[in-house]
């Protein structure tokens, strides 16, 4: 039995601290509206960018950025994967075009487009070899939190 609720409660604790990342930018923009929040819009190529990999794995999944973005972002994710096996389907690979045509286009990876709850956008950045709250610091003065 002390087991089980062990297990429960290390379960329970995981899930206060994961996030959500959307692909719906007009989902995205509601939310922060209710939310009073402002979104992060992240362009990535998970399977074949380096510093996409690097930025996810040392910010996005970092304990300082999960309890960050809890509290003050509606997280948005673009990706663009080249391998087959990892392919999106047709309609979330328009939709990420899409967003790329408005937010992205250079064609730039990994991109960070901060923007507003209103959709305005804020500030942009992309990957840089600084520890996750240095990261997180330089988020908060794009969208001046």
């Amino acid at each position: 039995m002390k087991n089980l609720v062990l297990g429960l409660l290390l379960f329970v604790g995981c899930q206060g601290f994961s996030q959500t990342w959307g692909t719906n930018i007009d989902e995205a923009k509601k939310q922060a509206a209710e939310q009073n929040k402002h979104i992060l819009l992240v362009f990535s190529g998970s399977d074949w960018c380096g510093p996409c990999i690097k930025l996810d794995k040392n910010i996005w999944q970092s304990e300082e950025f999960k309890k960050d973005a809890k509290k003050n972002w509606i997280l948005v994710k673009a990706d663009f994967p080249k391998k087959k096996a990892n392919q999106l389907s047709p309609e979330l690979t328009e939709s990420n075009n899409q967003l790329a045509e408005k937010y992205n286009k250079d064609g730039n990876f990994p991109f960070v487009v901060v923007i507003d709850k209103t959709g305005k956008v804020m500030g942009m950045t992309a990957y840089k070899n600084i520890d996750a709250q240095q990261y997180i610091e330089e988020l908060h003065e794009l969208a001046k939190i």
